[in-house]
């Protein structure tokens, strides 16, 4: 009988050990990297564009968590950030010299409601941060008026290019911030099936 067996027994037990603790250690961590995704899915299906709130908000699960407060101001906090980025766009396109007369006064027109609509939303996002607590329903109210005007001017914005030879580029930033904003005001609206605030 090999008398090295013993050891032999002993030394696969501890590679067994081993590799046993690395897979559940691996395990573990890769569940504590990957935070829970579904509640933003499931949420984003209340959108016109839930794709594209999906992709948006993801990113930002590990502070979203399951909290719906949370949820609607990564949406809005998202769409300001895109809505600077198309103010500064249609503000450089305005100052290009070589636009027709037509297109000049959309631009401006587009460069004053693109300015209207990043103040709402900036007013709105300051909004979110107190909303819990007494009169929620008026502040929900004034959030949902500030998060339509916002949309309401990027429509407009889209409307006086109409039939216009617009640059590309600049019509996906409006487009692209319109529907990010519908997406934010569907999920505001729908903090009201929540209990997220005191009565």
């Amino acid at each position: 009988m090999d008398s090295c067996l013993p050891s032999k027994l002993l030394y696969f037990y501890f590679q067994y050990l081993v590799a046993t603790t690395t897979i559940i250690t691996i395990t573990c961590s890769a569940t504590r990297i990957q935070p829970n995704t579904q509640f933003i899915k499931t949420s984003c299906d209340v959108t016109m564009y839930p794709k594209l709130c999906f992709n948006t908000l993801s990113p930002y699960a590990t502070s979203i968590q399951n909290s719906p407060i949370n949820l609607a101001s990564s949406a809005l906090t998202v769409t300001l950030k895109a809505a600077r980025s198309t103010l500064d766009a249609v503000s450089k396109l305005s100052k290009t010299s070589n636009l027709a007369p037509r297109e000049a006064s959309a631009i401006t027109d587009c460069v004053e409601n693109a300015e209207d609509s990043v103040d709402e939303l900036r007013q709105s996002l300051a909004a979110m941060k107190n909303l819990e607590g007494p009169e929620f329903e008026m502040k929900m109210n004034n959030l949902m008026t500030w998060v339509s005007a916002a949309l309401t001017d990027e429509d407009t914005c889209m409307d006086g290019f109409e039939g216009n030879a617009m640059n590309g580029k600049i019509k996906n930033y409006i487009v692209n911030v319109a529907q990010l904003t519908s997406n934010a005001l569907a999920l505001i609206k729908n903090l009201s099936s929540f209990q997220v605030y005191s009565p």
